[in-house]
């Protein structure tokens, strides 16, 4: 089967199996921010965004993403430049073996795009579907909070794309 969609902002045209999920084709495309954990939609290892909503890739099949806009983490960041995320997560050590931290983040960028203001009821609900074994949650909301609060003082919210 084919597909076409964008994927982190380049439009791809993929041939694929029946039955290929999303996450399956991201790391066979070398896209290790999507991690392969449950395969049931309970961890959120695999978490993605499609069309700037959170979505675990391990339920979505390959040819229900024709026409639509896939991003990871992969475009959220340079080697020069991390995205504010990612920089208070450091900052605020959310993170320990970094297995649930992309998706974590893409869950939170998720809930920026689409909220206007940020409470922690709002972040809690937005990470309810992330397992984290390590760190917990609380410095994660933490980082959240502070990033997404920050970001609408500033004006710098944007409502589309991984540069934000």
């Amino acid at each position: 089967m084919k597909v076409q969609f964008e994927l982190n902002g380049r439009l791809v045209s993929a041939t694929h199996l029946p039955g290929t999920t999303l996450m399956e084709f991201l790391r066979g495309e070398e896209f290790y921010s999507v991690k392969h954990g449950c395969d049931h939609g309970e961890c959120g290892a695999c978490t993605v965004l499609m069309d700037s909503r959170s979505v675990n890739a391990c339920l979505i099949l390959m040819h229900t993403v024709n026409g639509r806009k896939i991003e990871t983490l992969e475009s959220f960041s340079t080697h020069e430049r991390l995205h504010p995320l990612q920089e208070n997560f450091l900052k605020e050590g959310a993170a320990q073996c970094g297995f649930c931290t992309p998706g974590m983040i893409l869950s939170l960028e998720a809930l920026d795009r689409e909220s206007g203001e940020i409470d922690e009821v709002q972040v809690r609900d937005a990470l309810n579907g992330n397992l984290c074994r390590c760190t917990g949650y609380v410095k994660p909301v933490k980082a959240a909070l502070s990033t997404l609060k920050a970001s609408r003082k500033t004006g710098n919210h944007e409502d589309e794309g991984g540069d934000s």
